[in-house]
């Protein structure tokens, strides 16, 4: 970690506005870059990967600007990764709405929201973590510390990602039915909620991401 916190690669793949989620990284003290290519990326001890819309287009620009690949051996070599909406569905290996492949780090399928009564899901919902199975406890992941076991946080969506595997859900959130709002896989986080965009609850949620990147 550099003396001003965490270094942070903010991915910008052009599926959203990067502005909120880079101030408030700042002000949460990271170190922040915006990269748009592959070689830009360097090695970052956290890549946060936000943005909106379909999954084709934004994988689709991912690898053409080499930005997939880098990622990958980001993440190989020990760098965090933080997903942000779509950028949580990327984490899955494919999405039932265009048929299009993800990063396939977590087995699973985006799927349109169940028995929702609106769509797209927008504004606040409550977010209730579960237990986080990694270290056998009903404790919330660290990303949710601090903060009561039902949150409000902020969504625009009508896709959520449909994990194989239960243990990787530590959070989860009613709008019809139920679906995962939070993922933790080892250094793969994600959050179909906006913390950006979700007051002082969604910073603590940036800020706890920050400080379990740094220890």
């Amino acid at each position: 970690m550099n003396e001003n916190g965490p270094s942070v690669a903010l991915v910008d793949y052009g599926a959203g506005n990067l502005l909120s989620i880079e101030r408030a990284l700042q002000v949460l003290g990271a170190s922040v870059r915006v990269v748009r290519r592959g070689d830009q990326l360097g090695t970052p001890e956290l890549v946060v990967m936000p943005g909106v819309g379909a999954q084709g287009p934004a994988i689709r620009r991912l690898r053409r600007s080499g930005m997939a690949g880098a990622i990958e051996s980001a993440v190989g070599a020990g760098a965090w990764y933080l997903g942000v909406c779509l950028g949580m569905q990327l984490l899955f290996e494919i999405s039932e709405e265009d048929g299009s492949r993800g990063l396939g780090w977590l087995e699973g399928e985006t799927c349109c929201l169940p028995d929702a009564p609106t769509l797209p899901h927008v504004g606040w919902n409550e977010v209730e973590t579960v237990g986080w199975n990694e270290v056998e406890t009903t404790a919330p992941h660290p990303m949710f510390e601090g903060l009561p076991a039902r949150v409000p946080m902020y969504f625009v969506h009508s896709y959520a990602p449909v994990p194989r595997e239960r243990g990787v859900v530590v959070a989860e959130t009613s709008h019809g039915g139920r679906f995962a709002s939070a993922v933790a896989s080892g250094r793969l986080l994600g959050v179909q909620f906006h913390p950006e965009k979700s007051a002082a609850d969604g910073l603590r949620v940036l800020e706890n991401v920050l400080r379990t990147v740094a220890a």
